[in-house]
Order: structure tokens, then sequence, then C-alpha cells
């Protein structure tokens, strides 16, 4: 799924698409495998996760968590900008969702993976 996924959103192309889920619609800035640089010792570490950024400042991050390809797993952030603050007092899982299931369309995660659920949310 990662490297599928690394594939696409690499791909020149990529930037300026459009992603819409019920009421919302998102238009891809850029999107990156992103690196670390450390503020202390100024290592750098490379591919920590794919990131797709979107116009408005939201972005979704999809990160491999283990110690090897085989069992990882795979970590999700969604972060969103809502710029309608009645919306701020709503249940976050509610106002995450429709970024959320685009992360899921753009990564065919359910489909590749056969998990629909999230074991874990945070």
């Amino acid at each position: 799924m990662m490297n599928n996924l690394e594939k696409a959103i690499l791909d020149p192309s990529f930037a300026g698409c459009l992603f819409s889920h019920a009421n919302k619609t998102y238009k891809v800035a850029k999107a990156d495998n992103f690196e670390y640089t450390d503020p202390i010792d100024g290592s750098i570490s490379k591919k920590q996760g794919l990131r797709i950024i979107f116009e408005d400042g939201s972005r979704v991050v999809f990160r491999l968590s283990g110690t090897g390809s085989s069992g990882a797993t795979i970590r999700l952030y969604i972060d969103s900008y809502e710029a309608e603050e009645a919306m701020h007092s709503l249940n976050a899982q509610d106002v995450l969702k429709p970024l959320v299931e685009i992360a899921l369309k753009i990564s065919q995660l359910r489909e590749l993976t056969g998990r629909q659920e999230p074991t874990v949310i945070t």
C-alpha cells in the first residue's frame, strides 16, 4: 500500500488534484515523503512518512510503525483546518470524517489491507 501511495503522490500531476467527500473539497498543494531534521544534532531522518498537504493547510500523513515491513502498523494522521468557528465545538471524528474518507480513497487502504476500521483511534 505504501509503495503504491508513494508512487501516486510523487507523480507531478498529483499536485492540484481535487478530492471531495460530503460537503468538503480539498485541493492538493504538495505531497512528499517527508524528512525530519533533529534540532539538537542536525541529523536528518529521511522517509519518515507520506504526507499530502492541501491548499487550506489540512494534511494527511501515512507512516509505517514497526521493526520490519511484515506486520507493520500503518498510522494515519489527519489534520484539518476548519475556518467555521461553529465546527470547533463538534465531535472531532465527525468534523474530520470527510478528510479521513478522502485519505482512505487516495491510499486504497481498505481495499489493499482488507481492514475496514482502525484498531485504535486517538
